[in-house]
């Protein structure tokens, strides 16, 4: 096989010039399914790119480990230790991951966010309307990225007024290699102030919900308690950072990238119009044809053997979600959008212990905002090319300028 340049599967500047590496992917998944590289500046890595590996590595948590990591950095960042050590749900392993995902894990069952419904709908019609009867509009900031937000901010209880704040930060936490987000030229230095940022603001809220507990969520992360004992300070700013940062981005990912694919497939935007039905179906294909979490990263624990390869102990196994969701093994027809697509065993909220927590409140807030959207829609394009953010984790786009034309709410 010639050569593949590993920095089109990892190197987030390459994801937002090129957007996602499919043919590379394919390539993979026919002739060298787990793949070892040694790209230049980052850590030496095996592309997991089949649904069946993927699926085999993170139903075993014991051996694959996301302690030492969860994304693929670049050599420079791993040294340079720009982070605190923020300890979050995603990057703890057994015993530990069990316990803290269980403190926020009532307020995510289906029956919970069920009764979010009301405010989710609102919430979308609400945007739909503030679009007007036509006009044009950069997608991403003006919908994708408000809807989540809003409905993220009120299971937290974060005030509305602080909004555009919280947008601004996650922008720069997930951007953080992407110009457009960047406050300057030194990145170390810029996530030192962005995580200082984080931390400040969500201290003050942690400190008012141990004073005065309210029925949101930030209370309950504010006064969890592991083992009989208060939950840590790195824990809790982690419990607040991710439940905020990725359950809005990932979200935004799946509604901006799946307007996106539904302006190149009319026929499937018009069955959704014609049939909002099919709406628990049509999501979970959006999600797996666009994939906002493109890879997570495991770190072996033990000599594991794998497709007759022999993985090694401290090796790094980057997962590509968005590989093994076209694999050809598993869909038919993987690179056809089918809104009706039944059974769908996409690995979008990834699997096993590390499945995503806010999976049914992703697939409501999405759901319900396509569903008010492809109801009204009379027309829609785009006025100019998409962009998308460079990063290697949610590579998902950042501006869609759309012209459209928009029934009034019935």
């Amino acid at each position: 096989m010639s050569a593949i340049d590993p920095l089109d599967l990892i190197d987030p500047q390459s994801y937002g010039r090129k957007g996602y590496p499919w043919q590379a992917w394919a390539r993979l998944r026919r002739e060298a399914p787990l793949e070892h590289f040694e790209p230049e500046g980052f850590p030496a890595f095996w592309a997991v790119t089949k649904h069946a590996d993927v699926v085999e590595i993170s139903k075993q948590p014991e051996i694959f480990l996301n302690g030492p990591g969860m994304t693929i950095a670049r050599n420079q960042d791993l040294e340079a230790n720009a982070a605190p050590p923020i300890r979050t749900i995603i990057n703890m392993d057994a015993p530990d991951h069990r316990q803290f995902r269980g403190i926020a894990s009532a307020y995510f069952t289906p029956r919970a966010v069920a009764k979010l419904q009301p405010l989710v709908e609102k919430t979308a019609r609400d945007l739909v309307d503030e679009l007007g009867r036509e006009g044009e509009c950069d997608f991403i900031p003006q919908v994708a990225s408000i809807h989540p937000l809003k409905i993220i901010a009120r299971i937290l209880g974060v005030p509305e007024s602080d909004e555009p704040f919280i947008l601004k930060l996650t922008n720069e936490l997930f951007g953080s290699e992407d110009p457009e987000f960047q406050r300057g030229e030194d990145r170390q230095e810029n996530m030192r102030t962005l995580f200082a940022e984080f931390w400040g603001y969500f201290t003050k809220v942690i400190e008012s919900r141990r004073k005065q507990p309210r029925d949101d969520l930030a209370s309950v992360i504010a006064n969890a308690r592991i083992d009989g004992q208060p939950m840590g300070d790195l824990e809790t700013m982690g419990y607040c950072l991710i439940t905020f940062t990725a359950g809005h981005e990932t979200t935004r990912g799946s509604i901006g990238g799946g307007l996106d694919v539904l302006m190149d497939n009319p026929d499937q935007l018009d069955r959704w119009r014609r049939d909002p039905g099919i709406t628990p179906h049509a999501i979970d294909e959006i999600v797996r044809y666009v994939t906002p979490v493109n890879h997570m990263m495991r770190t072996a624990s033990r000599d594991y053997t794998l497709r007759g390869k022999k993985i090694r102990e401290g090796d790094h196994l980057v997962l590509f979600y968005a590989s093994a969701n076209r694999d050809e093994e598993v869909f038919e027809r993987p690179d056809a959008l089918d809104l009706g697509r039944h059974p769908n065993r996409h690995l979008g909220f990834g699997i096993g212990e590390h499945f995503c927590l806010g999976a049914n409140l992703a697939r409501m807030t999405s759901g319900t905002l396509f569903r008010e959207l492809t109801g009204r829609l009379e027309s829609v394009e785009r006025t100019g090319p998409s962009e998308r953010t460079a990063s290697n984790l949610v590579p998902g786009l950042k501006h869609l300028p759309i012209r459209y034309r928009i029934a009034p709410a019935a």
